[in-house]
């Protein structure tokens, strides 16, 4: 990697390590509590762990689209993207209606699903998020929906285009979802964005059911 491409990829590594690193800061607090009984203390280690693993994989293969596959349980990297972000006292759900595996690369997916996410929650602040699991047809799909503000029809596409942001009062290096949606087709998925103004916003992120060569 020459020079000027490393500075180039620099503010996507800095945006891609934010979530990891503030899941680790969320959990060393709540350990911190004498409180925390034994079974929740094994579950944010484990937590810790995740957050350590995806960290170790961003620094280390910056390629968004690098992917490394296996079986994958979506419900259950929702379930983990969900505490992690309950942890910082987000007001976030799971609804899972599936229980099918996808072949895909588990720290990628996460970094799309948490990108998702905290997208929804800077964008409905004091409301509710829901991240659910279904299966479509011959896909299974992982949604975050929100009761924000929604968005205008003739800025649906522009939210995937890097370095967009639409409200510029709002905190948002612009990149999250460009990511997202880079990850997603490195999977030979889709994202996708429905919403309208008052309404809210749902993004669809639709993977190929089960395992691929």
């Amino acid at each position: 990697m020459t020079a000027d491409a490393g500075l180039e990829r620099l503010p996507v590594l800095v945006h891609e390590l934010r979530s990891p690193v503030a899941a680790l800061a969320a959990i060393s607090t709540v350990l911190g509590d004498s409180s925390v009984d034994s079974t929740e203390r094994r579950a944010l280690t484990e937590l810790a762990l995740a957050a350590c693993r995806g960290i170790e994989r961003i620094v280390g293969d910056a390629a968004v689209s690098s992917v490394r596959l296996e079986e994958v349980d979506p419900a259950r990297l929702a379930r983990e993207a969900v505490a992690a972000v309950e942890l910082v006292g987000a007001d976030v759900r799971t609804e899972v209606a599936s229980s099918s595996r996808v072949t895909a690369d588990p720290v990628r997916l996460r970094q799309a699903l948490d990108n998702l996410i905290a997208n929804a929650v800077r964008h409905a602040p004091g409301g509710q998020v829901v991240v659910a699991v279904t299966d479509g047809d011959g896909v299974v799909e992982l949604s975050v929906s929100d009761d924000g503000p929604g968005i205008a029809a003739a800025d649906l596409e522009r939210v995937f285009e890097p370095g967009t942001r639409l409200d510029a009062d709002r905190a948002g290096s612009g990149l999250g979802l460009a990511l997202a949606r880079a990850i997603a087709a490195a999977h030979g998925g889709t994202l996708t964005v429905t919403s309208a103004p008052g309404h809210g916003t749902t993004f669809k992120l639709a993977l190929p059911a089960g395992a691929r060569d």
